[in-house]
């Protein structure tokens, strides 16, 4: 048996962010390189490196912008990867897996470099590109086994151990590696115009010219990688379920995979345009670190666990499919989703003055589904033993067990992962950023930091569901303007006095799971007076659209009549604080919500009969 690793000193404990910074600046100078190469834009700077032309900033051509970027990334790249290579010389000298890549990451850093300064020929190309899929590579595998053997010492020394799902994870990543380089190989010939539909070669089923055979055996590759990649991803959730770097590795190396098709067949049939080329060299990287960072946690977890019995998890798969099914569809908080949506159609109506063509609406719907789907389910992993203590909250399926920890992580990242894809190859690219915005924004700022420290939680973290208008009106206009934000602020004000509702209603849940909640923090008497201060506000805001210019005076008089109803509940409350009365008005705000951007879509519709 291969005697454990020493753990790092303490001293040393920041090779992890160093290695995992050096990853990144190497990912970012990938990106612009590919970007640059695909997009046809040929050498925008010429001599005097690592100058642009002659100077550091203000490029005349796209093509030498990217060009100064990509340098600029080169240059950050280096004392990164020395730092790293030094650092782990110095505290791991004895775990070989984090040793070894660091310092063959700088001697490859060096080889690319020189390979840099000479004539590119598609030769050179293919390994210049091959070399930072390496260097990639490596210092992706000593992050990892860095950052793992925090914990388990038992993860960093020893790597190289196979079995089903680190050998089919393994062969995966061989195949993803030769596609990527078939890829370049097809973009540095121009073979990839040899082919202008998909998934085939035109009308026949094979090519007519030698670049047509390369552009189609480039797809042929992907599939065969596609298939070895879906395997190890099936073996990893059957025999490594309960593991949740690797289940969640390997999830999200099928999702950006699938996305990568998905953008690929989109980039043929629309004849290349540069923000599907930017995406797919951009996907691609992400699709060989994901799949390197899988192939490197199957490996190690084969030390300290058993493979399950595939057997077994088959036969309880199919005993309990369909209340499996039921579960991961609460997990996505149908009825938020639903009122989510309806903002986002709403907006679309408002921003394209008419009802958008079916295809837009319905993947724009699809897209915002997956959004708020995945960032709920994000949510709860992350709330899940606050869920426990709170009635309302305690029958959900993470909160109970039903669905495991990192099934429901895995479900919420790939969910998300497949929105943008979705928006953006169905939508387009402002609609696919803004869906991330609102996802990053609700798990992240809200879910794992503003949530539990200020009693000002819902205001702030408002945003977060105040950003599908946005989705919506980007998707029909592909920018977001001034119209737009105020529906970003309507549901941003309508907020506070909606969830303070219900939080009186709960403060006791709130407090046994240690939410710092406004009732529960400043009481229910100043909760009241926040929600009627906040409805003033939202009914105000509401009356502001029609002398700006949003909307017309249809919806004027429906929002002065519902603003009217929230302001009689507000003030009912203040004036009667019960559970009854709080109840009322918390139902009647999600009605108003839903009622005010119908009345929008109304006036809209009225305003074009006449």
């Amino acid at each position: 048996m291969t005697r454990s690793a020493p753990p790092p000193s303490p001293a040393v404990d920041y090779f992890r962010w160093l290695a995992l910074a050096s990853a990144g600046v190497v990912f970012g100078w990938l990106a612009v390189d590919g970007i640059a190469r695909a997009a046809g834009l040929g050498a925008g700077c010429l001599g005097h490196w690592p100058l642009c032309n002659g100077q550091w900033l203000a490029p005349v051509s796209r093509s030498g912008a990217l060009d100064l970027a990509g340098r600029i990334l080169a240059a950050l790249a280096f004392p990164l990867i020395l730092a790293t290579s030094l650092a782990a010389w110095r505290g791991y000298r004895r775990t070989r897996w984090v040793v070894w890549p660091a310092w063959l990451a700088l001697g490859l850093f060096l080889i690319q470099f020189l390979l840099g300064l000479l004539r590119p020929t598609v030769g050179l190309v293919l390994v210049h590109f091959a070399g930072g899929l390496l260097l990639l590579a490596l210092l992706g595998v000593a992050t990892v086994v860095a950052f793992q053997l925090r914990r388990d010492p038992r993860l960093g020394d020893s790597l190289i151990h196979f079995d089903t799902v680190s050998r089919q994870a393994a062969v995966a990543a061989l195949a993803v590696f030769a596609v990527q380089v078939a890829g370049e190989w097809v973009s540095a010939t121009g073979a990839r115009s040899a082919c202008p539909a998909w998934p085939l070669c035109g009308g026949t089923l094979l090519p007519e010219t030698p670049l047509g055979f390369l552009a189609v055996g480039h797809r042929f590759l992907a599939l065969i990688a596609g298939v070895l990649l879906a395997g190890s991803v099936v073996a990893a959730w059957r025999r490594r379920g309960e593991h949740t770097p690797v289940v969640i590795s390997a999830s999200l190396a099928a999702a950006f995979f699938g996305g990568q098709v998905l953008i690929g067949a989109a980039n043929v049939l629309n004849a290349f345009p540069l923000h599907f080329s930017s995406l797919h060299v951009v996907t691609g990287a992400a699709v060989w670190i994901s799949v390197v960072v899988f192939t490197v946690l199957a490996m190690q977890y084969v030390r300290i666990a058993p493979l399950k019995t595939a057997a077994v998890v088959l036969t309880a798969g199919r005993l309990r499919l369909r209340p499996v099914l039921v579960d991961y569809f609460i997990l996505t908080k149908p009825v938020v989703m639903v009122l989510l949506l309806v903002t986002t159609a709403a907006a679309m109506v408002v921003a394209g003055r008419d009802w958008p063509p079916a295809d837009l609406f319905w993947w724009t719907m699809l897209g915002g589904a997956l959004a708020s789907g995945g960032a709920s389910a994000l949510n709860q992993v992350i709330d899940h033993d606050l869920d426990k203590h709170m009635a309302r909250t305690a029958r959900r399926p993470l909160a109970q067990g039903r669905i495991s920890l990192p099934a429901g992580l895995a479900f919420g990242l790939v969910l998300n992962v497949a929105s943008f894809y979705v928006l953006a190859v169905f939508v387009n690219l402002a609609a696919a950023f803004w869906a991330m915005v609102g996802s990053v924004y609700y798990v992240v700022a809200y879910s794992l930091f503003l949530k539990k420290s200020t009693p000002q939680n819902i205001v702030i973290g408002g945003g977060a569901g105040a950003i599908p208008p946005l989705v919506g009106w980007a998707a029909v206009t592909g920018v977001v303007d001034a119209p737009a934000w105020f529906l970003f602020a309507l549901v941003f004000f309508w907020t506070p006095p909606h969830f303070w509702a219900l939080s009186l209603l709960k403060k006791n849940d709130y407090a046994r799971a240690g939410v710092p909640m406004l009732p529960v923090v400043l009481g229910e008497a100043e909760t009241r007076r926040q929600i009627l201060l906040y409805t003033f506000v939202l009914v105000a805001l509401s009356l502001l659209f029609t002398p700006a210019g949003v909307a017309g005076l249809v919806y004027l008089a429906g929002a002065a009549l519902l603003g009217l109803g929230f302001l009689a509940h507000a003030v009912w409350l203040m004036s009667q604080p019960t559970n009854k009365v709080a109840f009322r008005l918390y139902k009647y705000s999600s009605y108003y919500l839903a009622l005010m951007f119908a009345v929008m879509v109304a006036d809209r519709f009225f305003h074009i009969a006449i």
